[in-house]
């Protein structure tokens, strides 16, 4: 007697290597279509103004030249000054990386705290953190700015970096609560018992398990930090800008010919630094996203 079973697997091969296909081509167009301005912009800097003039956009370079890079970097104008993207590329390497420290770090605390030490009021305190992370920025700047008068630090860079530290501290929180809130309780208890103490059981306990997340917290923070422009323009004074402000002075204090390669030049140099982050810990950054997503 001849078996007629039949499985879905067993059927039609050629449906699922055509569907596979079909979503192959399908993935590479939308790619194709996120990449082509980062192509036009990579293309059009390393092309003369003369070829810009009367070549196509989206065509290669006939002569590739790096002089677009040089001036961006060390010969722009951002206003009366022409000294290019390079002093406030340092200015926004001086401003991202002790505001992310620092934010990452009470963060990490504040997580601790509201995940694993209850107490009355925790969850409105929590509550009230999640609160401030999607208050607009142009609310916070009339108060901020008089706050960093009061302080003394306004148009500064560690009033950048405060204002900064502020801003994230809800997000970093929420990050960490997260994924604290997965680890079980009975580790706490156990080390209470051996008579650890409140920031024994961080140091020999939590933050030891808190590299995946602690990737996603940097990864996001330097982003926001590396990117923002609101703050910067807002809180900053001439010497202390970062580099999005420089940029968008550059792009908008052009006299006599449109230099539109040093414009591309510019803007790859500014965004450099985050595009190597997500190349580089991207795939880090999906990892911590999920460890936290079990409960909480």
């Amino acid at each position: 007697m001849t078996d007629m079973s039949y499985t879905p697997s067993q059927g039609r091969p050629w449906t699922r290597i055509a569907l596979r296909w079909l979503l192959f081509i399908l993935l590479g167009l939308f790619a194709l279509f996120y990449l082509m301005p980062l192509f036009v912009m990579v293309t059009t800097s390393l092309k003369s103004l003369e070829e810009i003039r009367t070549g196509s956009l989206v065509a290669f370079p006939r002569e590739v030249t790096f002089d677009a890079w040089r001036t961006a970097w060390s010969g722009a104008c951002t206003g009366i000054q022409c000294e290019g993207l390079r002093p406030y590329f340092w200015n926004s390497v001086i401003l991202a990386i002790p505001a992310v420290l620092i934010s990452t770090m009470l963060g990490a605390v504040n997580g601790y705290v509201v995940a694993q030490w209850k107490f009355r009021g925790a969850n409105l305190i929590f509550s009230l953190m999640l609160f401030g992370c999607f208050i607009p920025f142009q609310v916070v700047l009339l108060p901020m700015a008089r706050m960093l008068g009061l302080m003394g630090i306004a148009g500064t860079i560690p009033g950048l970096i405060f204002v900064h530290v502020i801003y994230g501290i809800g997000f970093t929180t929420l990050f960490f609560r997260n994924y604290y809130v997965t680890i079980p309780v009975e580790l706490v208890k156990a080390a209470k018992v051996d008579g650890a103490g409140f920031f024994r059981i961080f140091w020999s306990i939590f933050l030891p398990l808190s590299l995946p997340i602690v990737v996603v917290t940097v990864i996001w923070q330097f982003t926001q930090i590396w990117n923002d422009f609101l703050f910067g323009v807002s809180f900053s004074q001439a010497g202390t800008q970062p580099v999005t402000v420089a940029l968008n002075n550059i792009v908008n204090s052009t006299t006599g010919v449109k230099e539109y390669n040093v414009d591309m030049a510019a803007a790859i140099i500014a965004a450099l630094p985050t595009l190597l982050v997500y190349v580089v810990a991207g795939k880090y950054f999906i990892r911590g996203l999920t460890a936290g997503s079990v409960k909480g």
